[in-house]
Order: structure tokens, then sequence, then C-alpha cells
């Protein structure tokens, strides 16, 4: 199969899609391409996400369609606002609000590089904060009976001026009420993907909450305690294997800035029985909000 860095965009540029037009190619994820368009209905330099067709199947097409729809109705401060949903011959799209930021994923990276040992985490307060908003957002999300699935690093843009976190890629979102048989696909990113996922279970927003909190460890640590492995399949056979002992350190013992409590906190969010997790991201988010008034 095609892989999306081997796909050609050069013919793109100046075509209408939608109501918009392709201005530049501005980064390429797993299986899309995200450019900056024009909408010329409403004059605005927007993002156009484009999923090529040859790297999806027939099914996943529909769901994508299905459930960037329901996406799209989402209105919430932390939230890419979703503009326009469509499909052309080659390629299915959805264009979205243009954000001035970095990935969050970068900017853990970049902290990591950093030539001070003391500065190669995110500040310990400003992780936490970010964690709330993001399960705010997901909290509203799952309100509306839409669950992410695919919560990461990658996925949340922290805009440039204000240090908004903006959750985005509803791309593979699951719409609860829909009672539809799920695709045979394994859909997520196997480091954030909550073990029922893996097992193809039915997936509720309690998978959101692990993902969010394997996104918050690793902001806090210098590295995720986990086994290595040599391959995807093997991350997710471990991950079911190994069950509560997957991360093999709790996080104060990675960083002496954290307490017990905060332990307490991430081991529960990453139970691997969904039922002993927090049953609400509203739940999560209130320990993370008594962790900081208690210590920071």
């Amino acid at each position: 199969m095609t892989a999306i860095k081997e796909i050609e965009t050069d013919h793109l540029i100046g075509q209408d899609v939608g109501t918009s037009t392709i201005l530049n190619e501005l980064a390429r994820g797993g299986m899309a391409v995200v450019f900056v368009a024009y909408q010329r209905t409403l004059r605005r330099r927007i993002a156009l996400k484009v999923l090529p067709k040859s790297l999806i199947t027939a099914t996943t097409s529909q769901f994508f369609q299905q459930e960037a729809e329901a996406a799209a109705i989402l209105s919430h401060p932390n939230i890419i606002p979703i503009y326009e949903v469509g499909e052309t011959s080659d390629f299915l799209f959805f264009t979205m609000q243009l954000v001035q930021g970095q990935a969050l994923s970068d900017l853990i990276k970049k902290a990591k590089k950093n030539i001070i040992p003391s500065k190669r985490l995110l500040p310990l307060k400003a992780s936490l904060l970010i964690a709330i908003k993001v399960l705010d957002a997901l909290d509203y999300a799952h309100s509306q009976d839409i669950v992410h699935r695919d919560i990461k690093p990658a996925n949340i843009l922290i805009e440039n001026n204000s240090n908004r976190p903006i959750v985005m890629d509803f791309g593979v979102a699951k719409v609860s009420r829909d009672t539809s048989a799920e695709s045979s696909l394994i859909l997520g990113t196997p480091t954030y993907m909550a073990p029922e996922q893996i097992s193809k279970s039915n997936v509720d927003g309690r998978a959101d909450i692990y993902a969010t909190a394997t996104m918050l460890f690793e902001m806090i640590v210098p590295q995720l305690p986990c086994p290595k492995a040599n391959t995807s399949m093997d991350l997710l056979t471990n991950k079911l294997e190994l069950k509560n002992n997957y991360f093999r350190k709790r996080p104060s013992e990675l960083n002496p800035a954290l307490t017990k409590e905060m332990d307490l906190i991430i081991a529960k969010a990453l139970s691997f029985d969904r039922e002993k997790r927090f049953a609400t991201c509203q739940e999560f988010s209130k320990y993370l909000k008594g962790y900081i008034k208690r210590h920071l």
C-alpha cells in the first residue's frame, strides 16, 4: 500500500475543493495531508485536511464521513472547529480553523532536547492545565455522544499566543449512539490506545480518559516506562498481556517533583479494567485540579 509520504500533492495546489482553494501544503500525518486553503465564501485562510482514498477502505471511508460530520457539530473553545466535510473521486476532506501554534508532541520533543537537564520536561503546572482543558473538551464531546479514540500529543495543538490547547483530529471518532457494526480495523495510536480498543470491545469515553492519562504521564516524566516493542503489534500484545503492569514505574519514581498522590491519579486513569478508571473526564479533571491546589 502506498504510504502517505509517497503521495504527490503538487497537482492539488490551486485546485478548488468544496468552497475552498488549496494554497500550499502545511503538514503530513499518518494517513493525511494538511493544506493551507482559502475559503472563497467567507474570504479567509483555513486548514484543509485530505485523506487519500488509496490509503483507506470503503468501510473506513463511510465511517469517516459519518463521524466527521458528527464531530462538526461540536462547539467548544478547546476543540478545533470543523467547517466543511466532503469527498472527491480521489480523497476525503474536511476543512477547519487555521490555528497558529505547535503540536504538543513537538513541544515535548523540543523540551527533551534541552541542554539543561532541569528543563527537559514541560513545566508541571502547565502540563496539568493542558490535561485539564483537554479533559474539559472531551467531557463536552462525550456529552454529545462522541468519543475521540485517538487522543495523543500530536493531536493537541497549542496556540502560540494564548497557550490554549486545541483538540484536533476527530477523524476516527466514534459516535456512541451509533449501533452499526464496528469496522474490523483497530483504530487509534498504539501507545495511547486503551486495552478495550485493542480487543475491539465496545469503546466509550473511558478510552479517552486512558489516552489522556498516557499523554499526561508522557508530559511529566522523562520517558514513558513501558517495555520496548519492535512493532506496533508487539506493543499492543504487551498491553493486553501485562495489563496493569504495562507501565513499569510510577510517575514519582521518574520525576522527584511529583508526589504519591499523582501516582494514584495516573494509576486509576490507566487502569486496565475501565470500570476502575475515573467514570468521567470531569472526575479525572477534578483530581488534577485538586493536585494543583494542594501541591502547586
